[in-house]
């Protein structure tokens, strides 16, 4: 007699506690097997593909698509052919079945095995490669979620996002974007086709009483509430950390970057993979923290100490569809110029698509944040929680600048550095920006470190 073992939300790691479903890669009565991916979720992170610690047939799905789900709430059911021992102390079941009488091993049917493979999760042990799905009937004594059939076909979660905030079913659309992809214009235009014949409902409104106060009743002139959470609500908790722990201080100065200009010209000219001025910078950054090494720490309230770091685990502000992002690179001391770029180019594109992990969003020491593209001079940023210094850097703009005892016409930069008065003084923190200055004027100077 088969076996019924439900698989719930996993714990996907670094304090996570909830995800979005946003596209589920499975159907009732499909058939899995052990590791195979059966949703995609969204968590303040990332994006991320959850595959089921279990083999057999699916006889429920729990949630729809766009549906919020705590960690350890019910995903799926599996029906088993067999109970299986439990595959770690992680406290999971392992087991596979196949699809009936008729089936063989050349069907692919999934079935357990002792080799362990590295999808494991927080609870569930894993073994068995994948194997082919086949339709078949689920067990009547269960539960069956009734779901529609094919994905959809949407990649951005920009659009999700938007099609459920104004209450616009997705799979009614056909899409205007490559091999029918439905992009963002064609959520607006069904958001205007809708407002004109009085489909979508309104927006949320609360009443704000005479004392300015707001509440959920009332009518007059009213405000939208937006709910914070997903990337917002992570950015927004965190900031407001670091504004309460971190007494932060900053400090800026103007650098002609001509010269940095030219040497990246140069680089590029030669041939190989092209760098960027990012990673120009990043690498300067790396070199900067190994002379002023109390940068590259963080602050232990709790045992009052200041813990310096040995390693540069580089974060850079990425701005994407979902939100400000910081991807890491980690052991960015170590890596050489092209090798920045080429990392920094690749994570920069994970953000875009969402699929970076959660451990490529954490563990930075040091973050690098250019603001410069867009297209504004200066700013004071807020430090990235728990770390201690932030290097801001503006746009490149031609402006009158004093060159050997001339006027002339210089490309110039604004670097801003924002430190955690708790781990240095200023001296500290203006040698480090003025050395950052001297590498980005005269890049020879770079050299003398390297």
């Amino acid at each position: 007699m088969a076996v019924v073992r439900e698989f719930t939300l996993p714990d996907l790691g670094e304090g996570l506690t909830e995800a979005e479903i946003v596209r589920w890669l499975v159907q009732v009565g499909d058939i899995v097997a052990v590791d195979q991916p059966v949703v995609e979720v969204e968590t303040a992170k990332a994006m991320v593909e959850v595959p089921c610690p279990y083999g057999g047939v699916v006889t429920a799905r729990f949630g729809e698509e766009g549906t919020e789900l705590p960690v350890g709430a019910p995903l799926i059911t599996v029906a088993l052919a067999e109970e299986a021992e439990p595959s770690d102390e992680g406290g999971g079941s392992r087991a596979a079945v196949s699809s009936g009488p008729a089936a063989s091993s050349a069907d692919g049917a999934a079935s357990s095995t002792d080799g362990a493979s590295g999808n494991v999760l927080v609870g569930y042990g894993t073994t068995a490669p994948a194997a082919r799905r086949r339709r078949v009937r689920p067990s009547p004594s269960r539960a069956v979620t009734k779901s529609p059939a094919g994905p959809i076909p949407v990649i951005s979660p920009l659009v999700r996002r938007l099609a459920r905030e104004h209450g616009v079913d997705l799979r009614e659309l056909t899409g205007s974007g490559p091999e029918g992809l439905i992009v963002r214009a064609d959520v607006e235009r069904a958001v205007g086709s809708a407002r004109v014949g009085s489909v979508v409902a309104p927006p949320v409104v609360v009443g704000v009483g005479s004392n300015g106060s707001a509440g959920r009743a009332g009518g007059g002139a009213g405000e939208e509430r937006v709910p914070l959470r997903g990337v917002r609500g992570l950015v927004a908790d965190k900031l407001a950390r670091s504004r309460r722990e971190i007494p932060d201080a900053t400090c800026w100065v103007d650098a002609d970057a001509t010269e940095l200009l030219a040497a990246r010209a140069a680089m590029n000219a030669a041939g190989g993979p092209k760098v960027s001025i990012l990673a120009l910078l990043a690498r300067i950054c790396a070199a900067a923290l190994a002379r002023y090494p109390e940068l590259n720490s963080t602050v232990d309230m709790d045992s009052r100490e200041i813990v310096r770091l040995s390693n540069v685990h580089l974060g850079f502000a990425a701005q994407t569809e979902r939100g400000l992002v910081v991807p890491v690179v980690r052991d960015a001391h170590a890596r050489s110029v092209e090798g920045l770029s080429e990392e920094m180019a690749r994570l920069t594109e994970a953000a875009r698509m969402g699929s970076l992990a959660p451990a490529e969003l954490t563990g930075g020491t040091f973050t690098l944040n250019n603001y410069g593209v867009f297209g504004v001079d200066g700013s004071t940023p807020i430090i990235n929680h728990p770390e201690a210094a932030m290097l801001g850097v503006g746009r490149i703009a031609p402006k009158p600048w004093v060159w050997e005892g001339e006027l002339a016409v210089r490309q110039v930069v604004q670097l801003s550095f924002t430190f955690d008065h708790r781990v240095c003084d200023g001296g500290t923190a203006g040698g480090f920006l003025r050395y950052v200055a001297d590498c980005v004027e005269r890049p020879a100077v770079l050299l003398r470190g390297l």
